[in-house]
């Protein structure tokens, strides 16, 4: 069978942290005793790593002051468009009184100090993590700081570092208030900086006059925190730093670095699955004039050449052929996996409220199936990476959201420890979880290690969409009674689908295959597999269970996981709820909604805002709601089909996001997530046949243009709750209120993503 492959089974290989287990925990005595003994032993003292240039005065892990006065915070999450390169250098100015105009970022350097232990345990909490309290939870904390798990996803890098940014701005302003008062002769409690100057009301000095005293002085066992909101930073619509830069394209991405003697590759690998490469036409690719060397491995071969133009056309001539074990994906085998893992024993339920059996039994029940199908992340950036091998040493340009377990894989692949290796951070062109994987950093350091000269590997687009690690598919049985004044008595919610997250981390922590990841997570029952289920509406007895199916497509993390068809499941279940029960769909939600008031204050927003007509037949209106990370948004739309084509006239969105310390930039995650639920709800999939998608252009992938997309108007409702999470609030609501908004026009529910399949 001819067809493409995948990547090298070396390359996969990692020296990350080890897996994190119950027999982890456990060992040595009671729950988590030898844990909690030995790593209480364990010395550990984490010291900033960064580099600083001549003229620069480190403060802290956080932030550098040059002579000159600028403010360079350091970043150790990934920016992807999300505007993250802005929000936690705004807080830490405002804390600090800075100049906005002084201010810069650069990228942090793997270090304990930057471990996102907010995701990671929220990635690797589990039933038996929460079974040992505490301990469990300082357990999940030092394993992801001691293994420098550098994590950028799940809407938590204000939630994660929000204080730590607003800190370190307070301690470098006490450092810099003791440096003026100690010239000054006075009490440094009378000192305070404002727009980037110390100042104790009569005299002033700059920050970068001061910066090298400063960090000679100690700080007070508690930091004291600016008070009162005048001339503050935070909540201000400042300008993002990394815009302009975007703007004039003068910032760098991976396929923008340019080395000395550097040539360009692309590469072709094989089918979905367990495939190995078998042969090449390595005679006719070698006469495609530039083309400089081939690489092979097991799982793929790549062409090297003068230009990425010639070594993509001798990838063509080059005619690989690749053997694969094991019947070939097809999207009928997909699921036919679903819907088979329904009557497997590997089910599990996560949740559960009451008990359903007295409630359902010989009731009258209200039943309905729903599929979603792979999702593909489809960003603007294809997968990219530069790599330079020499002496002993690798450096590599790459975009990644898990750094540390990059460097670790790339220097096994290398046969190099981890020091030799220095990884480049660089800012993504989009992601939306792609990113979390890093195979073409892998893949160019091998090659440039053959070749002996740097190499930029890029990605083509149809390589790019044939090996997407998806948002997983799933298919849901949904089971009701209602009562007779229309509330809901029972609930029962039956979710099909792969692990996905758990295949993630077993591929970049653990170093699995993805086909090897995927036949693995297919086997375990996994409460992230069904986030977001939980409704939140109240209600009688209700329980949630996951089925897991091993799918044969490997899957991955996605804009909002699992809660992306959560709610799709959901919203659309009680909105044919709420018509069967002869309420109108707001007040059948509103009635359920007084546990949550920031939800219901959405819900009445939006609809206020949008001229809710009660989803009368014909009016086009749907309405849906979510919550997640902290946050709520409720959703409606105006919408109809025009032949095959869906059309939105209209969306529009209230949302509760806390407490921002950028408004303009959650709007503008806000409105991307919406724009980004309804290419969901519109395409952005593919069928599978042969191991291979059927379609790879973006073109032919159903995705909403300019004139598919009406009005989109948001409402941030004013909070004092946390800052909560924005990238990824809005995506999930979107498509469950476009197919309750057909079903006024068509008398015809829509049950499956995306909801009018692409030709």
């Amino acid at each position: 069978m001819r067809v493409r492959g995948y990547r090298d089974k070396t390359a996969a290989a990692s020296r990350g942290a080890p897996a994190l287990t119950r027999r982890t925990l456990l060992v040595g005595g009671g729950a988590a005793a030898g844990l909690l003994v030995a790593w209480g032993l364990w010395p550990r003292s984490y010291r900033p790593n960064l580099n600083v240039a001549p003229g620069e005065q480190a403060l802290g892990a956080f932030l550098k002051i040059d002579r000159s006065g600028q403010v360079v915070v350091i970043v150790p999450q990934t920016e992807m468009g999300q505007g993250v390169s802005t929000l936690l250098p705004q807080i830490l100015a405002d804390e600090l009184g800075a100049d906005w105009r002084t201010v810069g970022v650069q990228p942090a350097p793997i270090s304990p100090l930057y471990a996102n232990t907010l995701l990671a345990g929220e990635w690797l909490d589990s039933d038996w993590t929460r079974m040992i309290g505490g301990a469990g939870d300082w357990a999940l904390r030092e394993y992801a700081q001691r293994g420098a798990m550098m994590l950028t996803g799940g809407s938590t890098s204000v939630r994660m570092f929000h204080d730590a940014y607003r800190d370190a701005g307070a301690a470098a302003r006490i450092l810099l208030c003791k440096a003026a008062a100690a010239r000054w002769d006075i009490a440094w409690e009378a000192c305070d900086i404002q727009d980037g100057l110390v100042t104790d009301g009569q005299r002033t000095l700059r920050l970068g006059d001061l910066a090298e005293e400063a960090a000679k002085f100690d700080l007070p066992d508690i930091l004291p925190l600016r008070q009162g909101g005048d001339n503050r930073l935070a909540g201000q619509d400042l300008p993002r730093i990394d815009l302009p830069a975007k703007i004039d394209g003068s910032v760098n991405y991976a396929a923008d670095i340019r080395l000395p003697d550097m040539v360009f590759a692309s590469i072709r690998q094989g089918p979905i699955g367990d495939a190995t490469l078998k042969s090449v036409d390595e005679a006719a690719a070698r006469k495609v004039t530039g083309v400089i060397g081939i690489v092979r491995r097991d799982r793929w071969v790549a062409v090297a050449a003068t230009n990425w133009w010639a070594a993509n056309k001798a990838l063509d001539r080059l005619d690989p052929v690749f053997t694969l074990a094991g019947p070939p994906l097809s999207t009928g085998a997909v699921d036919d996996a679903l819907e088979a893992a329904f009557g497997e024993k590997r089910g599990q339920r996560f949740y559960a409220v009451g008990s359903l059996a007295p409630v359902f039994e010989g009731a009258t029940l209200y039943g309905s199936a729903y599929r979603a199908a792979p999702a593909l992340h489809l960003a603007m950036e294809p997968m990219a990476a530069t790599a330079r091998v020499h002496d002993g040493r690798a450096e590599i340009w790459m975009a990644t959201q898990a750094p540390a377990f990059a460097r670790a894989t790339i220097a096994d692949a290398l046969g190099m420890r981890e020091s030799a290796v220095m990884l480049y951070p660089l800012q993504a062109g989009g992601s939306f979880g792609r990113k979390m994987d890093f195979e073409p950093g892998v893949q160019a350091a091998l090659i440039a290690q053959e070749l002996r000269r740097p190499v930029q590997l890029l990605w083509s687009r149809l390589e790019d969409v044939i090996h997407d690690r998806p948002r997983a598919p799933a298919h849901a049985r949904m089971t009701a009674k209602l009562n007779r004044n229309g509330t809901i008595d029972g609930w029962l919610a039956k979710v099909a689908a792969p692990s996905a997250l758990a295949e993630t981390w077993a591929r970049i922590a653990d170093g699995a295959m993805p086909h090897e990841a995927a036949q693995g997570a297919g086997a375990r029952a996994s409460r992230l597999a069904v986030s977001g289920m939980m409704p939140p509406y109240k209600m009688g007895a209700l329980a949630i269970d996951h089925y897991p199916a091993a799918i044969a497509l490997p899957t991955g993390r996605w804009r909002s996981n699992a809660d992306h068809y959560a709610s799709f499941f959901n919203e659309s279940f009680i909105d044919e709820l709420a018509y069967r029960a002869g309420i109108e769909p707001l007040s059948f939600r509103m009635q359920m909604l007084g546990d949550q008031p920031r939800l219901a204050h959405c819900l009445a927003t939006v609809t206020a805002m949008g001229g809710w007509q009660g989803a009368i037949g014909g009016s086009g209106q749907g309405l849906a709601c979510h919550m997640m990370n902290g946050s709520c948004a409720a959703v409606m739309v105006q919408a109809g089909i025009s032949g095959r084509r869906l059309r939105v006239e209209r969306i529009v969105a209230a949302v509760d996001v806390g407490d921002q310390v950028n408004p303009d930039i959650a709007r503008q995650q806000i409105e991307g997530g919406l724009i980004f639920g309804l290419a969901s709800a519109m395409g952005g999939t593919v069928d599978y046949h042969g191991g291979l998608p059927m379609r790879a252009i973006l073109g032919r992938m159903g995705l909403p243009r300019l004139a598919d997309i009406g009005d989109v108007t948001v409402e941030l409702i004013r909070s004092k709750a946390p800052a909560g999470g924005v990238g990824e609030v809005a995506v999930p609501p979107v498509a469950p209120a476009i197919a309750n908004a057909l079903f006024t026009t068509t008398g015809h529910r829509f049950r499956s993503l995306p909801l009018v399949p692409a030709a």
